[in-house]
């Protein structure tokens, strides 16, 4: 009898569906996690902002009209990849043991940038239970594009400016310290292994970004250059707005499909240069992602590569390049001066 052809084998017929091209030994191998590389997504992450750092503490006075900006863009996107550490953390795809996924992701990674991975996870998978309905809770983020280029350039006016990081502060700063509800919100209770209130205010809440911070300009004192941490705050208020902006339009806006979940998020692929300025941690590969949550960043790629190789990605949303969808989201015609 002819033996039956793997998924890799019959690449002669068009799948009717994607899962149809994946064996079920392939996606345990794809979902298995590597401790190894969980600690080196954490270390490589600070080992780029503290290069960056390094970069400008070499450089003479005179060059910092260069090195400054470049520093503050290259750690502003690393912030947003200690964000996508916490994201991976939330689907527990960081570390096997599940106390020390939390712990790490939390205290080397969200906190320092002010998140929490407790609040986090319950809304981001509702986001992917519910994507592109009413009870999306990111369904606000992908429904506000295209807009017109004068609309996009004050929206990255407003994030290079401070203005929007500025905004996000008082508002984390309102909830944490007064208990307004809001999906960023601090819970330590899964950090610290305690029952407490996660509604509670005061110090609970803050404890995390405090130390967090406070051990950065210790580390930076500690080597002689505090002024550093500066780059630090400016970058979370100024380029990290800006790349979590282009993250949030490039994954779900101006989707072909919403019905479709192989047309209704978009994986952006991406040059070295974006992947350091704007995409860390594999997060362009955001389609990918959403076929298959349990899946950690790292294999994401090798993900895209059987599907596209065996001809599930031939009409999925997928871009080639940042710089392609931004033109798209700012592709709204200019309403005409009246006559």
């Amino acid at each position: 009898m002819e033996a039956q052809a793997t998924p890799s084998e019959a690449t002669d017929a068009k799948p009717t569906h994607w899962r149809e091209v994946l064996t079920a030994q392939e996606i345990r191998e794809l979902a298995e996690l590597d401790d190894w590389r969980g600690w080196w997504m954490i270390a490589f992450n600070w080992l780029v902002v503290f290069a960056a750092m390094a970069m400008v503490a070499v450089s003479p006075w005179w060059l910092w009209i260069v090195t400054v900006p470049l520093a503050i863009a290259i750690i502003g996107a690393r912030q947003l990849g200690f964000a996508v550490v916490m994201h991976d953390a939330s689907h527990y795809g960081v570390f096997k043991t599940r106390w020390l996924n939390d712990w790490a992701g939390n205290w080397l990674a969200a906190y320092p940038v002010w998140a929490d991975i407790a609040p986090y996870r319950g809304y981001h998978l509702q986001h992917h239970a519910k994507n592109w309905t009413k009870e999306d809770p990111d369904l606000d983020l992908a429904t506000k594009f295209p807009v017109t280029p004068t609309s996009m350039k004050r929206k990255i006016w407003r994030d290079l400016s401070g203005q929007v990081g500025w905004k996000r502060a008082k508002a984390i700063l309102k909830r944490d310290l007064a208990g307004v509800a809001g999906k960023t919100r601090r819970d330590t209770s899964v950090a610290f292994g305690k029952n407490a209130d996660s509604g509670s205010p005061g110090w609970k809440n803050l404890r995390g970004v405090v130390i967090t911070n406070l051990a950065l300009l210790a580390l930076l004192t500690a080597v002689g250059h505090p002024a550093l941490y500066l780059l630090w705050v400016v970058a979370w208020f100024t380029t990290n707005s800006l790349v979590t902006r282009i993250r949030s339009i490039a994954e779900h806006s101006m989707c072909w499909d919403p019905s479709d979940p192989l047309r209704n998020t978009r994986t952006t692929l991406a040059s070295p240069l974006e992947r350091l300025f704007i995409a860390p941690n594999y997060v362009n590969y955001h389609l990918e992602h959403h076929l298959l949550m349990t899946v950690p960043g790292y294999k994401l790629p090798r993900l895209h590569a059987l599907l596209r190789d065996r001809g599930a990605l031939d009409d999925a949303l997928i871009s080639r390049g940042y710089l392609g969808v931004l033109r798209q989201a700012a592709s709204k015609q200019e309403a005409r001066a009246a006559a």
